[in-house]
């Protein structure tokens, strides 16, 4: 790091070595006094003049490098180049070797000229006395050093020499380990204060590194002492707790500066007890870490770490944002974004924290609460107008639940509300119906006005009691009660339900085996002629008799399948089973086998009638397929479509239960249909209430105006029948006043006898 030349060091380091010649004025004035005193002494001692004229070379030349040294104070250093910066080392080292050259000269004189030994020895001893200072003053300039010592001993040694004294020419000769003496010393000095002043720019460079790294982390920084004393802060640490003035936080008490940030920007009063003791945990090495709160917009989590000399350093960071995210995501994963009620899982652990909370035991219920023809609104008026319908029930439970009950959203349209219960009233059930009550009722969305109801099953128990996984099987079996009797009603569980429920999962389960078995049979109602002389048609009915339980009725089964979503299995075993047994009855006989709306929902069905007749060579014009009005409901294009399809390859379509459903006369004119049969409650009480006949009548000509054949369901008795064959209501009878269901060997068996009484007949007609 030895700096050998102006040239290896830099600039700024050059420029100083220079300015420290031209500081330290005073030195200058002592050396020039005493310079000038001590020619004086010496001319009055001696005579010489030539120290006047040195006197006066004194004066002129102090005077010259005033005048340099005030022009270089009036320079801008910060403009200088390193071109600048020599020259003005030039006229340092230019204006000090004239001083050390007069002292040379004067001593050199008194030497070889003067020879008086007081003269030699005052001479000699200031310009000797000037060298050692030399170093002290010069060491920033190597010229001058140089020059100096070459100007003071050069013309000592020179005089010596021509004194031609032995001794004195030896001593003189000394002077040159003097001088290269004084020449080491003043580098070693010159080297060390580079050392120092590159190490010193190095740490002023790392402190303002450091300061800038400091000041501009995104982390607050606090360096506590032992003391708890404030060593270093940062400026993010400032922003962070609303603190002013950094620089004067130093040395102040950390927990008087966090005080008064907190009072003054967060807390109104005074620090909460709570962030005390948890800065006090940190700052003791008790806690590492800890999230502190300050207020509702600031979140800092701190950090520490404690050094074996006491120090102890805090960073923290505002993780507000994070804690609002995470905030956001926990209320996400707790509440429905739709309605923004609790969702189910959120509602089982609000409903445990209210019972863990409660002082005593006692009754609580819960109420799951189902709308009513939901899926209608959805079909009808869309999914967005359902949607902000459920919203508006979600408001509405909240206003009329109070604090009586929490509420959340199960599940699509299901809802469920919480009873705590916590004074212990013995009018919870009212209170539940009272509420499930109150629900109902009009509900406006959009310029559109609904009106819903809803099925409600609920459960009452001891808190005690309450289980999350059992709560809502209770409720459901419930509101399963509910639907199966009468929608809009409101159930409380019985014991009996859950013996019922298990009963009915058995038997759900007993009838997939029975299906995928093929174990279910068929039986046959034939349809006859208006005069009983002939079987057109028999509707093929499916059976199933448990192994246990005997026969299940078709209304139960049938049900428990579409449930299931397994309706289709029957509906491929009877077509199979149907087209199999009408192949073996005679040619004018045809069967009919019902479809069911999952059957509809797909094209799949046109396929698997196709199957059915061609593995028993059955023609399709044998073939009917009844759909019921209900099936038409969902999805009319796709049914029309279907319809469509089958009804061109040759098989008979029929509406059943006509007159039951919705928008019936406009299915007469859209659906490719071939025969109407008219629902029983038409034909019920026509021989005493001629209104219902009348009406019978009405959808009788409508029919017939579109060409359609007339099948009448329900005709148990001879009046009925006498009544419908005199007016001539109907094509085909179907009902248990010709015949029940029966067997296929039985439909067999009732075409021969109709066969072997023919002639009879006609002869009795003939007669």
């Amino acid at each position: 790091m030895k700096p050998q030349s102006p040239d290896t060091v830099p600039t700024d380091v050059y420029l100083s070595f220079v300015s420290s010649l031209f500081g330290n004025r005073k030195t200058l004035f002592t050396g020039v006094f005493v310079h000038i005193l001590t020619y004086v002494i010496v001319f009055l001692s001696t005579g010489a003049g030539i120290y006047l004229g040195l006197c006066l070379a004194f004066a002129a030349v102090f005077a010259l490098r005033m005048y340099s040294f005030w022009q270089f104070d009036a320079a801008d250093k910060h403009m200088f180049s390193r071109a600048d910066i020599a020259h003005w080392e030039t006229r340092y080292v230019l204006g000090a070797a004239g001083t050390a050259g007069i002292l040379g000269i004067g001593s050199g004189y008194a030497i070889l000229i003067v020879q008086d030994p007081l003269a030699e020895f005052i001479c000699i001893a200031v310009t000797m006395a000037s060298m050692v200072s030399i170093v002290g003053r010069n060491y920033g300039s190597q010229k001058a050093i140089d020059l100096q010592t070459m100007a003071c001993c050069l013309p000592i040694i020179v005089a010596c020499l021509m004194s031609e004294q032995l001794y004195k020419a030896i001593v003189s000769i000394m002077l040159v380990p003097f001088g290269l003496t004084t020449r080491s010393m003043a580098n070693g000095v010159r080297e060390f204060l580079y050392k120092n002043v590159i190490a010193s720019r190095e740490i002023s460079l790392i402190a303002d590194r450091f300061d800038t790294a400091l000041n501009n982390m995104t982390h607050g920084l606090f360096m506590l002492d032992a003391d708890n004393r404030i060593l270093v802060v940062n400026r993010k640490a400032c922003e962070l707790l609303n603190l002013t003035h950094q620089e004067q936080l130093r040395d102040c008490e950390f927990d008087v500066v966090l005080r008064y940030g907190a009072r003054h920007a967060f807390i109104d009063g005074s620090l909460p007890g709570l962030i005390q003791r948890q800065m006090a945990q940190l700052v003791s090495g008790s806690l590492s870490r800890t999230l502190i709160q300050f207020s509702e917009d600031l979140f800092l989590e701190f950090s520490a770490s404690r050094r074996a000399d006491g120090v102890v350093i805090l960073i923290f960071e505002d993780v507000t944002a994070r804690i609002r995210a995470e905030r956001k995501i926990l209320h996400m994963v707790r509440f429905d974004p739709l309605t923004g009620l609790p969702n189910r899982e959120y509602f089982v652990e609000m409903v445990k924290e209210k019972l863990a909370a409660r002082a005593q035991q006692g009754q609580i219920g819960i109420l799951v609460l189902d709308v009513d023809d939901f899926k209608h609104v959805n079909d009808t008026k869309g999914h967005v107008i359902g949607d902000r319908l459920l919203v508006a029930i979600a408001a509405r439970l909240q206003e009329k639940a109070g604090n009586m009950a929490l509420s959340a959203r199960l599940v699509g349209d299901q809802f469920v509300l919480f009873f705590p219960n916590e004074e212990d009233e013995p009018d919870l059930d009212s209170r539940v119906r009272t509420l499930h009550a109150a629900m109902a009722g009009l509900y406006d969305v959009d310029c559109n006005s609904f009106r819903v109801t809803f099925s409600g099953g609920y459960v009452t128990m001891s808190s005690r009691e309450f289980r999350p996984e059992e709560w809502q099987i209770k409720a459901d079996l419930a509101l399963f009660e509910t639907k199966s009797r009468m929608k809009g009603g409101c159930s409380a569980f019985e014991q009996e339900m859950d013996a019922r429920y298990v009963e009915r999962q058995k038997l759900k389960d007993d009838l997939r085996e029975t299906i995928e078995a093929g174990k279910l049979h068929a039986v046959y109602q034939p349809m006859f002629t208006p005069d009983g002389s002939r079987i057109d048609c028999c509707e093929a009915l499916s059976r199933w008799v448990h192994p246990e339980k005997g026969s299940i009725p078709p209304n139960i089964f049938v049900q428990i399948a579409e449930e299931m979503g397994i309706v289709t299995g029957i509906t491929r075993f009877m077509l199979n089973q149907a087209c199999r047994d009408c192949a073996t009855w005679p040619q004018s006989i045809s069967v009919s086998v019902n479809l069911s709306a999952q059957d509809l929902r797909s094209k799949d069905i046109v396929a698997m009638v196709m199957e059915a007749l061609d593995a028993s060579g059955l023609e399709p014009s044998r073939l009917h397929l009844e759909v019921t009005e209900s099936c038409l409901m969902d999805e009319l294009t796709t049914v029309r479509s279907i319809l469509a399809d089958l009804r061109a390859k040759g098989i008979t379509i029929a509406i059943d239960d006509f007159g039951t459903g919705f928008s019936s006369l406009s299915y007469l004119d859209s659906l490719p249909v071939d025969i109407v049969k008219i629902d029983r409650s038409f034909v019920r009480d026509i021989t005493n209430d001629s209104r219902r006949f009348k009406l019978l009548c009405g959808i009788v000509d409508l029919s017939r105006a579109l060409s359609l054949e007339i099948v009448i369901e329900g005709v148990e008795t001879p009046e009925q029948l006498a009544l419908i064959e005199e007016y001539d209501l109907a094509d085909i009878i179907q009902g248990y006043v010709f015949s029940v269901p029966v067997s296929r060997d039985s439909v067999i068996e009732m075409v021969n006898n109709l066969d072997r009484n023919q002639p009879a007949m006609r002869q009795d007609n003939v007669a």
